[in-house]
């Protein structure tokens, strides 16, 4: 591979580097999108990776790896199915998802990849020195967590069509939010996704019963050192995740098993694969 020479690396998140390339090491990505310091985070973390693998039979490849085909499954069908045309992916890193879907899609889409200004703007680098943007694929400065002002969610919003069907991704992002913080990202979802005629909310999830095993706390608390930041888990079931998002403002929410979807029947009875899981929250102005 050529490495990407767009990152820089002293102001931005190291997982972002670190699923950057992992995400090319498994083939689903862009070599603009793979970096040197992604490279080496991606091979320093193997030896604590193997070893919680042969402690507890936990893979975090597979993880990660059931995480992201899962939205890619929902995010696909949504669009499939004329309901969904416009998608905006918060906290998006070094993702190659919008690439894939505007690549797959075209001018049927349009595709927000925003986050923190030093992230986005080295993804827009990294991203515009290989020719990969385009009018329907963009990248936009946000933050999520902002009540208002020009960086806030529905003022990135408020650049789409209204009268277009219209998605909002986490991938990765709420276990590193506290519970206020992860309230308040919720919050301002739902009040930017009423503003259109459908509204769809995909994020990965696990419960609360996953955290008890030793292994995983081990790991846990290995990564949350790594990253600078402590991991939450918000949900103790498919049950309290479906209320949860009922209870701020959804219209309706269902959890599946990621490693139910068929993009994952290749790691359907990997133990860590099992323990994610898919949200899907709508809201709607008008009833299907």
């Amino acid at each position: 591979m050529q490495d990407s020479d767009c990152a820089q690396s002293n102001r931005i998140s190291p997982t972002a580097h670190a699923t950057g390339y992992f995400w090319y090491a498994h083939g689903l990505s862009h070599p603009a999108l793979a970096t040197s310091q992604g490279r080496r985070l991606h091979y320093a973390l193997r030896p604590l990776v193997m070893g919680v693998k042969l402690l507890g039979g936990l893979s975090l490849d597979a993880t990660l790896l059931a995480r992201h085909r899962g939205i890619d499954e929902k995010l696909e069908a949504a669009i499939q199915s004329g309901k969904i045309g416009q998608i905006i992916e918060i906290a998006a890193g070094l993702s190659p998802r919008a690439w894939r879907f505007a690549q797959r899609h075209g001018q049927g889409i349009q595709y927000l990849e925003t986050d923190l200004p030093a992230m986005a703007a080295t993804k827009q680098t990294c991203l515009r020195n290989a020719s990969l943007l385009s009018g329907h694929h963009r990248v936009v400065e946000l933050d999520a967590l902002a009540a208002g002002g020009p960086q806030s969610l529905q003022a990135v919003a408020a650049t789409l069509n209204p009268n277009i069907g219209t998605a909002i991704i986490t991938e990765g992002l709420i276990n590193y939010l506290s519970p206020d913080q992860v309230s308040r990202l919720w919050r301002n979802i739902v009040a930017t996704l009423t503003a259109f005629p459908r509204g769809l909310y995909l994020t990965d999830l696990h419960f609360r019963s996953v955290r008890r095993s030793p292994v995983v706390k081990l790991f846990g608390n290995s990564l949350s050192r790594v990253v600078g930041s402590r991991m939450h888990v918000h949900f103790d079931n498919a049950d309290h995740a479906m209320r949860i998002m009922l209870q701020h403002g959804f219209d309706e929410a269902q959890v599946e098993r990621a490693t139910r979807l068929a993009a994952n029947h290749d790691i359907a009875n990997n133990q860590s694969a099992r323990h994610v899981h898919m949200l899907a929250a709508r809201t709607h102005q008008t009833k299907d």
